[in-house]
C-alpha cells in the first residue's frame, strides 16, 4: 500500500500517469492558435513545451514562477508564443501561438513541474507530458492567394461581360438600321413618286416658252 502511494504521488508531482492523449488541431498560415494544457493542480512552479519532432533541446516556451526564460529558446518562436494565463490559475497552462507558418506543423509536448526543484538550466524536464498536441497549418482554399486568383477571374469576366453589351449594342443599331430601310421601302411603294411627262407635252410646253 505504502508503495502505490509513492506511486500516486510521483504521478501527481509529474502531471499524468503516462496518460496523455495526442489531440490534433489545424490552422491557416497567420492565424493564433491555442494549445490545450491544463495540470491536475495549481501547484505549478515550472511550465515547458517543446518540439520533440525537431530533435533539439531548444524549447519552444519555458515559464519559472511567473516569467518566462528565453535562453535556449527557438528563435523562431520568439516573441509569439505566451501562456494564455502567466498566473496558470486552477492548472491553465495552455500555451498562445500567434502568426502560425507551415513551418510550425508538428507536435508540441507540454510538461510541468509542480513540486520540488528544477536547478536545471537547460530545457527537456524529466517528466512526462501532460498534453500532447499535433498542430497542422496548412491554407484552406481561402487564401490570399486564391483571392487574388478569383480577382483575375473577375475582370475576366468584366471583360466578357463588356464586350458582350458592345455586341447588343451593334446589333440593336443593325436592327434600327434594318427596319429604317424596310419602312422607307414601304412607303415609297404606298406613295410611288409621278411618273414623268409624255415626250410630246414637253415639246409643246418647251415651244410655247419660246414664243
Amino acid at each position: 500500500m505504502r508503495t502505490a502511494a509513492v506511486l500516486l504521488l510521483a504521478s501527481l508531482i509529474s502531471g499524468t500517469g503516462g496518460n496523455s492523449q495526442v489531440q490534433n488541431i489545424t490552422a491557416d498560415p497567420g492565424q493564433t492558435v491555442t494549445l490545450p494544457c491544463r495540470a491536475p493542480n495549481t501547484n505549478i512552479i515550472v511550465v515547458e513545451w517543446t518540439r520533440p519532432d525537431l530533435k533539439t533541446e531548444k524549447y519552444v516556451f519555458l515559464q519559472r514562477g511567473s516569467q518566462p526564460v528565453t535562453e535556449y529558446q527557438l528563435s523562431s518562436f520568439q516573441d509569439r508564443v505566451d501562456l494564455v494565463d502567466r498566473q496558470m490559475k486552477d492548472g491553465n497552462v495552455s500555451l498562445i501561438l500567434k502568426n502560425v507558418t507551415r513551418e510550425d506543423t508538428g507536435r508540441y509536448e507540454c510538461r510541468v513541474v509542480q513540486r520540488g526543484t528544477n536547478r536545471r538550466k537547460r530545457s527537456y524536464l524529466n517528466t512526462e507530458p501532460i498534453s500532447i498536441i499535433d498542430l497542422d497549418v496548412h491554407s484552406s482554399g481561402n487564401t490570399q492567394g486564391d483571392r487574388e486568383e478569383g480577382g483575375e477571374t473577375g475582370g475576366d469576366s468584366r471583360g466578357h461581360v463588356g464586350l458582350a453589351a458592345g455586341l447588343s449594342v451593334v446589333a440593336v443599331v443593325a436592327l434600327v438600321v434594318a427596319l429604317g430601310i424596310f419602312m422607307s421601302k414601304r412607303h415609297m411603294k404606298k406613295n410611288p413618286p409621278p411618273p414623268p411627262p409624255p415626250p410630246a407635252a414637253a415639246d409643246e410646253e418647251a415651244g410655247e416658252q419660246m414664243l
